[in-house]
């Protein structure tokens, strides 16, 4: 069964209290990504990490790559590679990302549909070389970067700490909020309509166009169509044509390479023959001496078959210069109208198809007319039952993620800070592929002032907490089962960054979440702490990381709260930090 449990988290320190309403799910302790295996990449000569439910936080000393993860786990999700991340030294650097898919359905289908389900693991494996090759592979399958892109978007979803950058363009809001209210598969039904309307329409246009025009075009094409006609060229004749040429062509010396491969077939059977006749006394009855005659018997009949071969080829290779000369002069005929039409030799049976169906819409140019009205008459109304519904959902989920937003942003000692997702209707009526409202996300910081768009209004540190909560709010309505957040608090500090750690901490419950901080209080939420070092000596730096005890999270969070020296009192602060 589903459990949903209403937690009520509220410390003294907190601007505001937060209702966390968490959906627990069967499965929600397993760990989706298990597994990253990194070889020879940046600083990296060999790493191999373990990943546990719930919430991992990843630290480290600045400067000590906690992102060389991510940056390697991107490229086994589809991002494009750099032949200068291969480690200095090496040949090739390779990235291996292990999930378990027992509880990810669409993923699960996804692979299934295309015959690469291997059971309940799936390996994305990614190869780079210093030459600037890249491979991709899917479960030991061979892919491409798109398939691994499509695959990576069912399986994990990437919050960088350059999100709020992003998060100012209106194309990325209007995909966030579809994503929050799960409205991808009916926006996409609507921007399909839009785009066939938006094709009829073009199509319409050109047929509308200069009547001069459309003569001209279908009097070139009637006689493209005509040489082609001529020309006569039958399925397959192209292909059976250079075959018969390069034979005809060898012919002398096929013949005479022939011949002497018969003679030898000859000498060869008759001397195994005379072998077997040696062999076939009675004083050869060792079982080494019944072997060689099985072999000799064999090897005789398999002569006497390739003798039979070669004399059935040679009745077929004959000098024929009169026939060699007609097959040429019907080659270079069919080579030069594939060079008059830029096209090669064997597309010209696709090209002559293509002239004929233009030629022929062009010269039903009316009843095309008619038929192109109709169908932009049904999509336009397709589109605007589509639309309106999506445009219907798009308001109910906005109001909706400017509360959840809003009290996220409360929390966040932002409780002046108010978001509005605005939805404008489009000057024109026309479908179009977003549908029939333009998506904006606009803030407020203060009461009584007109919301703004984000990039005029919002500070450095304010855009950073409201990218956050925008972040947070989206991705648990996500239904992706791993989630990474890549120094989103950047510009946080304070009570605040209890609450973001209480936020992620929260989200881990449904998801398996893994953090990149720098904040002690985020990093003392994490349910599996990986720290990240490097260390360097006279002829490399390499970057290392492993998993921290009790004792070694302490020593940890102690450094992250600053000073030179760790203290007594700083480590009984630590402490105090991992208890709560």
């Amino acid at each position: 069964e589903t459990l949903c449990i209403a937690a009520w988290s509220m410390q003294m320190f907190m601007p505001a209290p937060i209702w966390v309403i968490t959906v627990q799910t069967p499965g929600a302790g397993t760990p989706m990504l298990t597994q990253l295996n990194i070889s020879d990449f940046t600083l990296v000569s060999g790493l191999e990490m373990e990943f546990s439910a719930g919430m991992t936080v990843i630290t480290g000393e600045t400067g000590a790559g906690q992102s060389i993860m991510l940056d390697a786990l991107g490229l086994c999700l589809g991002d494009r590679a750099d032949p200068k991340a291969v480690r200095a030294g090496s040949e090739r650097a390779q990235i291996v990302a292990t999930f378990d898919i027992s509880e990810i359905p669409a993923a699960a289908a996804w692979l299934e549909d295309r015959d690469l389900r291997t059971g309940d693991e799936c390996l994305l494996r990614r190869v780079i070389t210093t030459e600037g090759r890249s491979r991709a592979y899917i479960n030991g399958n061979a892919t491409t970067l798109q398939d691994c892109a499509e695959l990576g978007g069912l399986l994990i979803d990437i919050h960088s700490q350059h999100a709020h950058q992003s998060l100012l363009r209106k194309p990325i809001q209007r995909q966030l909020l579809d994503a929050y209210a799960g409205l991808q598969p009916l926006a996409s039904e609507v921007e399909q309509l839009a785009s066939d309307w938006l094709r009829a329409r073009r199509e319409l246009e050109m047929l509308a166009g200069s009547g001069d025009e459309h003569g001209a075009r279908a009097q070139l094409l009637t006689y493209q169509v005509e040489e082609l006609d001529q020309l006569a060229l039958l399925p397959g004749e192209l292909a059976a044509l250079e075959g018969e040429q390069k034979l005809l062509a060898n012919a002398e010396a096929i013949l005479q390479s022939t011949h002497q491969a018969l003679e030898l077939c000859e000498d060869t059977a008759s001397g195994a023959g005379k072998a077997l006749q040696l062999l076939s006394d009675e004083a050869h009855a060792a079982k080494a001496a019944n072997s060689a005659r099985e072999l000799l018997e064999s090897a005789a009949i398999q002569l006497t078959e390739a003798r039979t071969e070669i004399q059935d080829y040679l009745e077929g290779v004959e000098i024929n210069p009169e026939r060699l000369a007609e097959v040429e002069a019907r080659l270079a005929a069919i080579y030069d109208i594939a060079r008059k039409h830029r096209v090669m030799p064997e597309n010209v049976e696709t090209l002559y198809q293509h002239l004929q169906d233009e030629l022929r819409g062009l010269q039903d140019s009316e009843e095309r007319a008619e038929d192109l009205q109709r169908t932009m008459d049904k999509l336009s109304g397709d589109y605007a039952g589509k639309a309106d519904a999506l445009g219907k959902k798009r308001r109910r989920a906005a109001r909706k993620l400017e509360k959840s937003a809003g009290k996220v942003l409360s929390s966040l000692a932002m409780e002046q800070c108010r978001l509005e997702v605005a939805l404008t209707p489009r000057e024109s009526e026309d479908p179009h592929p977003h549908g029939c409202d333009d998506i904006e996300f606009l803030v407020s910081t203060n009461p009584g002032s007109t919301a703004q768009a984000l990039g005029k209004i919002a500070s450095g540190g304010e855009l950073s907490r409201i990218s956050l909560a925008i972040q947070v709010v989206t991705a648990a309505a996500s239904p992706v089962a791993s989630m990474v957040f890549d120094e989103v608090d950047v510009g946080i500090g304070g009570a605040v960054a209890e609450v973001v750690g209480t936020l992620l901490i929260h989200l881990a419950e449904q998801s398996q979440v893994l953090c990149v901080t720098h904040l002690p209080q985020v990093a003392a939420q994490g349910q599996q702490h990986l720290l990240v070092s490097k260390k360097s000596d006279k002829k490399s730096v390499q970057t290392r990381m492993r998993e921290l005890d009790e004792e070694d999270k302490v020593q940890e969070i102690a450094r992250m709260l600053g000073g030179v020296k760790i203290t007594d009192q700083t480590l009984a602060h630590a402490r105090e930090m991992l208890a709560l």
